[in-house]
């Protein structure tokens, strides 16, 4: 990969593999090994774009990764978040990020979360610093709301925004997305099929195991899983008349949608990893597009606008 110092967001593809899984987190596997070679295969099968963060596993994830990604380390585009945090604090843990990635510099490194309170303009400028320095070559935010990049970008610039969007989440769509596209903010996705709520294996509120975080969404909150079952089996519907899995017509529609260059999945095998890199390498018709909006949009007058899937507000 091109060393630090770019002034464009050269992401390798329009797929990313999401690593929280190898955190512990649940829906992935917790066996280091395996995870190693699950990481491998993404490789193998294109891509080049491995998204971890601090909080998964406090740490644990980015491990994995640096021992997965060390045969072709300058070969890929690496991202990582943490949480807000002072000027101070702010080199001591892009310094811990770059020691469990065994890399000497980092391609983006976010904000996981903003913090209530908390002026993000210090620690924009400690992020500058380390651009300069060269420890990490983009700087981008997740989570925030238009008003949070407001305060940031005073104190240092903004690359990328990584936002939660699909079919079931839309409202990015009222000021973030337009103040990314406005300020030349890439934009990556996340949660693209929902937490697997689009993927082709049905979901309920029991289908999780103890530990699974994507149980705890506001999509099985117990007045808004009704509304949000039957959307989805009305676009499962929909999908077969098209002939294709609803997972692949849904990550296809985030990946059609303007500004978004990147979308994260995560996967549990291989299978799954040649399936979504075949579905990001498509697009949708405008047909396919336009049902699946209309149908996105009668389900998202039942999901309530928290602030995010998760109902978290640090």
């Amino acid at each position: 990969m091109t060393e630090p110092g770019r002034s464009s967001l050269p992401l390798p593809s329009g797929l990313g593999l999401g690593c929280w899984q190898f955190g512990d987190m649940g829906g992935g596997p917790s066996d280091t090994e395996k995870s190693v070679a699950l990481i491998h295969d993404a490789f193998e099968v294109g891509i080049r774009h491995f998204d971890t963060a601090l909080d998964y596993g406090n740490g644990r994830s980015e491990e994995v990764v640096g021992q997965a990604i060390a045969p072709f380390s300058r070969e890929v585009f690496v991202s990582s978040k943490a949480h807000a945090a002072g000027r101070e604090e702010t080199p001591g843990i892009v310094e811990g990020m770059l020691k469990r990635l065994r890399r000497t510099w980092l391609d983006l490194f976010y904000i996981h979360w903003p913090r209530t309170g908390l002026d993000l303009r210090p620690m924009m400028e400690a992020l500058e610093r380390l651009r300069a320095q060269g420890k990490i070559r983009f700087i981008g935010v997740s989570n925030f709301s238009a008003a949070d990049m407001e305060n940031a970008s005073q104190g240092g610039r903004i690359d990328a925004y990584q936002l939660c969007y699909n079919l079931l989440w839309r409202y990015p769509e009222k000021k973030v997305i337009p103040w990314c596209r406005a300020h030349g903010v890439a934009m990556i996705s996340y949660s693209s099929i929902a937490q697997g709520l689009l993927s082709d294996t049905p979901r309920s509120p029991t289908t999780f195991e103890k530990g699974d975080a994507r149980g705890n969404t506001l999509y099985y909150r117990e007045d808004v899983w009704p509304h949000v079952r039957e959307s989805v089996a009305a676009m499962r519907e929909a999908a077969a008349r098209h002939g294709s899995p609803l997972s692949t017509l849904a990550l296809r529609w985030v990946l059609g949608r303007p500004g978004i260059i990147s979308s994260l999945v995560g996967a549990r095998s291989r299978a799954q990893l040649e399936k979504n890199a075949a579905a990001a390498a498509g697009r949708n018709t405008p047909e396919v597009d336009e049902e699946l909006s209309r149908l996105s949009s009668e389900a998202m007058r039942h999901i309530p606008d928290v602030g995010n899937i998760f109902n978290f507000h640090p």
